[in-house]
């Protein structure tokens, strides 16, 4: 059984909050029987106390996951880029290959724009600036950076609708 049988076409956080669902349900059956132990004088009921409080702590370990875990789109035409470059405010840079076409390099940038966007990034302004370059050697020992496009979206608003986009 691999990830994607067990997951049964739902994402990992959809199977998380699910989780949480059935661990708090059963919780809650601890819960009526550690009531029910105490009433009754049972000599386990403290240990019916530590498994319910035991599961609790995993309905909120399994809740937290599945509410902090965000999948990122993808935007179809974009290609592998590598961070060179990142202040952890509002400007960073990527680097593609040199052969890279204009459709692949605006798909790269809005791609590279989602991935690196965070409400925790600040600066002076609410904008982030993200750089595609490239790397050329012209003859032997000489690289020669180039400049291709770059993408300014808001820190603001977490999907930035309109985007500006340069291709130089």
């Amino acid at each position: 059984m691999d990830l994607n049988q067990l997951l049964a076409g739902r994402s990992i956080t959809e199977a998380a909050i699910e989780g949480a669902k059935w661990l708090a349900i059963a919780d809650g059956v601890l819960l009526l029987a550690t009531v029910l132990a105490f009433v009754l004088g049972w000599g386990w009921r403290f240990r019916l106390v530590g498994a319910t409080a035991f599961t609790l702590v995993l309905v909120a370990g399994l809740l937290g996951f599945g509410v902090s875990l965000r999948e990122r789109p993808r935007v179809e035409g974009a290609i592998a880029y590598k961070l060179v470059y990142d202040t952890g405010a509002t400007q960073a840079a990527i680097a593609v290959p040199a052969e890279i076409d204009r459709d692949q390099l605006v798909a790269t940038l809005k791609q590279a724009a989602i991935d690196l966007y965070s409400p925790g990034r600040v600066g002076g302004k609410p904008v982030l600036t993200i750089r595609a370059r490239s790397m050329s050697h012209p003859e032997e020992g000489v690289s020669q950076l180039k400049y291709l496009g770059q993408i300014e979206r808001s820190l603001t608003v977490r999907e930035d609708p309109n985007p500006k986009i340069q291709v130089f």
